[in-house]
């Protein structure tokens, strides 16, 4: 796994001008929402889950250490957080 440093370089080099890292407590949650720009996220400790409500066959899928999650421009989401919490590279 990539430290913090190169993680944010890794997400940079995709063309994101806002990139930084977060974390998230334990079992956190954010209700549906949207950006208006593509967002990623870079898992680098914990993991979190996330699901589309909108979409006719909506199913959560989890992401863990080393996953990436993109999220479409304007696309509705939610997001739980797992038990140990979350920290991941977010560029935006």
């Amino acid at each position: 796994m990539p430290s913090r440093t190169e993680a944010e370089s890794q997400v940079r080099a995709q063309g994101f001008s806002h990139v930084f890292t977060w974390s998230d407590g334990a079992n956190s949650h954010y209700p549906p929402h949207s950006h208006s720009g593509v967002t990623t996220h870079l898992v680098l400790k914990g993991s979190l889950t996330a699901i589309y409500p909108d979409d006719p066959q909506a199913e959560k899928k989890t992401y863990s250490v080393g996953e990436t999650w993109e999220v479409p421009a304007r696309k509705k989401h939610e997001v739980w957080v797992g038990p140990e919490g979350c920290t991941y590279v977010i560029g935006e």
